[in-house]
């Protein structure tokens, strides 16, 4: 079993961007999303995943992915439940921690989002200054909310 330990914060200012290592462009859609589980198709670049997630308890949940080829997962994201999520990623090593940080587009544009993948839910580490408001157990900022309700459509 996987286990995935996350936190996600809200970013503040661009200091971030002089920092970045790489960036690629993301688009994944939702085959199906529940409190329960998650089943998700992810395109990164030329390169495809199929991501089964388990139920979120605290900040860690069970998440197993598959790569798969580049076309069916082309094929597989047309059969997503709501409109697909496109963002860029770009990453950023803060005193040792690699930090995901997701410029999203399309509907969730202005959206600007920064995980961190953690050893234990009790993990130590520094904020960087760009890290606002956390979010992690905001259900609304999860990616598959995303993708039913759109960040430009909050009021």
């Amino acid at each position: 079993m996987a286990l995935e330990i996350e936190r996600k914060f809200l970013v503040i200012g661009d200091a971030w961007k002089d920092h970045v290592t790489d960036q690629f462009q993301l688009k994944q859609g939702y085959l199906q999303s529940t409190p329960e589980r998650t089943v998700r198709i992810r395109t990164a670049e030329k390169e495809a995943f199929l991501t089964i997630k388990g139920k979120t308890t605290g900040i860690s949940r069970v998440e197993y992915e598959y790569a798969i080829p580049f076309e069916e997962g082309l094929e597989l994201i047309k059969l997503s439940e709501n409109k697909p999520i496109e963002k860029i990623r770009h990453i950023v090593v803060h005193h040792g921690i690699t930090w995901e940080i997701d410029v999203f587009e399309g509907l969730n544009a202005g959206l600007i989002l920064a995980e961190v993948e953690l050893q234990t839910e009790h993990q130590e580490i520094s904020l960087p200054e760009w890290v606002g408001k956390e979010v992690s157990q905001d259900a609304r900022y999860y990616n598959a909310a995303l993708s039913i309700q759109p960040y430009s459509q909050w009021e």
